[in-house]
């Protein structure tokens, strides 16, 4: 791009009255909103020439257009406030100027540039085209690498006996391996659960046009145009269960924001559970050590904090809100049309980068380089009294209680006490075994 253009204001008297009606929060649409509207509108001018609607020569000029928008050359001609009318109709608008004005000499925003369209199709089939490719691009992978990073820590600590805790009160023996396997499960989990939402959010009302009828558009055009942007992009875009379904609601979003809040707590509780495993590293638990990656403190020297599991869990947090939010949003379908489509895309593609960026720092930041404390964790196996559990199918639940009571107001060991109370030495070996104890079926 030249130094003139970067300069340019390529959009056109729409756009420039939204700018002057929206300043509200000083924040664009997404980006990616913003190239998959320019895609769009590039495989829509292709559909358009094919069905011999559109010029051919306008229809190539809009696609090579489209597609630098598409690349994301051109973000920064897309400055209207995400908090707009509602349908999106500004940005629309916004899309069908630029690409006007890039495509040259006799080339009409809305003759030529949206013919066959209307923001009330086009713009939440970029919200959802927008959502799906971030999706499956950036935080599916993420999350690929983060389950992964689990399961090696799983196989790499599956022999590290530690003291199990429930209700944060001591339990029966387990590994520390068994911990890190059921993490990477909660996080393969989340991938399945995000991964089954994506066919719906996959179906795009294009071809709708203004109320769901698909008035003014040619009958061909929406699976010409979906036909295209699949081959393009490799994405699964398939038309809507029923126009007017997909033009209403924006029940496709709101679920796969579901899913995306599901993975959210999960994070938070890997997250909580690993910063706690990993506290001290005198006065904490330090089952594990954390990787150091800065200064924890301006006063106290030496001091490290666990920042990226706290990143991890602020991250969540804000899923957490924008899920709300959406969930308010999708409530906004009113007859023919929900008009809440730029918050719902705000909010879903701000989940998307921030769980995928927030994954990727965990994996690599923090999961990976955590080493295991043995020492510890295998003293507090030995310590928890709730090991006596292994003895009740040889004594009973409530001799069992006794030496537990009694070892804990001594001071002694479970097996002293046991001991003193005329259970067998062969019995305590075979029941107070710890890692026997946290594997009981030999795996």
């Amino acid at each position: 791009m030249s130094r003139t253009e970067e300069k340019q204001e390529l959009w056109g008297g729409e756009t420039a009255k939204a700018i002057a009606n929206f300043p509200v929060s000083g924040e664009p649409i997404p980006a990616p909103v913003a190239r998959w509207l320019g895609r769009i509108k590039g495989a829509a001018a292709r559909a358009n020439a094919d069905l011999g609607l559109l010029d051919r020569d306008k229809a190539d000029r809009i696609a090579a257009a489209a597609e630098r928008i598409a690349g994301g050359e051109l973000d920064d001609q897309f400055p209207i406030d995400v908090f707009q009318t509602g349908s999106g109709t500004s940005s629309n608008m916004n899309a069908n100027e630029v690409l006007a004005t890039m495509a040259g000499e006799g080339v009409h925003p809305n003759d030529d540039v949206n013919m066959g369209q209307s923001s009330n199709d086009v713009f939440p089939s970029a919200v959802h085209l927008a959502a799906l490719d971030e999706i499956v691009n950036d935080l599916l992978p993420s999350l690929d690498k983060l389950a992964a990073a689990l399961e090696a820590k799983a196989q790499e600590f599956d022999d590290v006996v530690k003291a199990g805790r429930t209700h944060w009160m001591d339990a029966v023996p387990v590994t520390l391996g068994q911990e890190f396997a059921g993490y990477a499960a909660q996080v393969r989990q989340g991938i399945a659960r995000v991964q089954d939402t994506l066919p719906r959010l996959g179906q795009i009302p294009l071809g709708g046009t203004a109320v769901g009828t698909g008035l003014n558009t040619h009958p061909e055009f929406a699976a010409r145009v979906r036909a295209l942007l699949a081959e393009e992009t490799g994405l699964t875009i398939s038309a809507p269960a029923d126009p007017f379904e997909a033009q209403a609601a924006r029940d496709a979003i709101v679920e796969a924001s579901g899913a995306l809040k599901v993975v959210a707590v999960s994070l938070t509780k890997i997250a909580n559970d690993i910063r706690y495993l990993g506290s001290g590293p005198r006065a904490g638990l330090a089952e594990i050590a954390l990787p150091e990656l800065q200064k924890g403190s301006s006063i106290m020297p030496g001091k490290v904090n666990p920042v990226i599991p706290e990143v991890v869990t602020q991250v969540a947090a804000q899923v957490l809100g924008n899920d709300t939010a959406i969930a308010v949003g999708g409530m906004q379908g009113h007859f023919e049309l929900n008009v809440f489509v730029p918050l719902l895309a705000r909010n879903i593609l701000d989940s998307v980068k921030l769980l995928a960026s927030a994954s990727r720092l965990f994996a690599e930041k923090c999961i990976e380089g955590i080493e295991a404390q043995r020492e510890n964790a295998e003293r507090y196996a030995e310590l928890t009294l709730s090991a006596a559990t292994a003895l009740n199918p040889y004594i009973g639940y409530d001799k069992a209680a006794e030496i537990v009571k009694e070892a804990a107001a001594s001071g002694r060991s479970l097996r002293e006490v046991a001991r003193e109370k005329g259970v067998e030495e062969s019995v305590l070996d075979e029941a107070l075994d710890y890692r026997a104890m946290a594997k009981p079926h030999g795996t």
